[in-house]
């Protein structure tokens, strides 16, 4: 069987990420910090033998993607398949302000089911589906290649979990770092982790606002972003 290799990227910083809101599907740009992670990134990857780069068509992972294949001499593909989830109604907002105007929704979130979803916005199951299924597209488009995918953090949760067996219920089990590497073997459609959350190229910059969905449950609600 042909073996694809996957470079899974989530997209630099943007200021949404630094306030740790519910970034979702909101269209908004990288910040300075995001622009840099972006020019290290494109300088940690140049020396890939690099087949092809996807990315989310939302534009911080366009702007994360852009150098990176400028160093590859590839031109990206955008894939709507591989934007973050949708958050409906609470698209943008902050945790205090979800809490206040959508307190059902926030209990519900805390729960991390899978059928849950947030007012207007796409459940668990259904935002893993689509994921995954975009995810095997490009497997399928480039068998024993090398592909670059640049996208979002639950993007990346969904194939971890997949790649763990750990199913859809609770919260994230790893980091997932803005601009972090992430390096996956695809086999048969088995998925296998090579690495994860690499920042090495990284070291210098200032740290990163921290997301951690098992703090979030265990204080009910301090930080959350996308």
């Amino acid at each position: 069987m042909r073996t694809t290799e996957l470079v899974l990227v989530r997209h630099g910083e943007t200021e949404m990420n630094r306030e740790l809101r519910f970034q979702g599907q909101v269209d908004v740009a990288l910040n300075a910090i995001g622009l840099e992670q972006a020019r290290r990134l494109a300088t940690r990857l140049a020396g890939e033998k690099a087949d092809a780069v996807y990315a989310s068509d939302l534009l911080r992972a366009r702007q994360t993607a852009e150098p990176i294949a400028g160093e590859l001499a590839l031109r990206p593909v955008a894939d709507s398949g591989l934007r973050e989830q949708a958050f409906g109604r609470v698209d943008g907002m902050r945790v205090d302000d979800i809490q206040r105007e959508h307190p059902q929704a926030w209990e519900g979130w805390l729960r991390f089911e899978e059928d849950f979803a947030m007012p207007e916005g796409e459940s668990t199951r259904r935002f893993h589906t689509r994921v995954m299924e975009a995810v095997q597209r490009v497997v399928a488009a480039h068998p024993a290649q090398t592909v670059v995918v640049v996208t979002h953090g639950g993007v990346l949760d969904m194939v971890y979990r997949t790649a763990r067996s750990l199913g859809l219920k609770g919260p994230r089990q790893s980091e997932i770092p803005n601009a972090g590497v992430n390096r996956i073997r695809v086999t048969g459609g088995v998925f296998e982790i090579l690495s994860w959350a690499d920042t090495r190229h990284l070291a210098d910059l200032p740290p990163q606002p921290v997301y951690d969905q098992r703090k979030l449950v265990a204080t009910e609600g301090s930080s959350s972003a996308a």
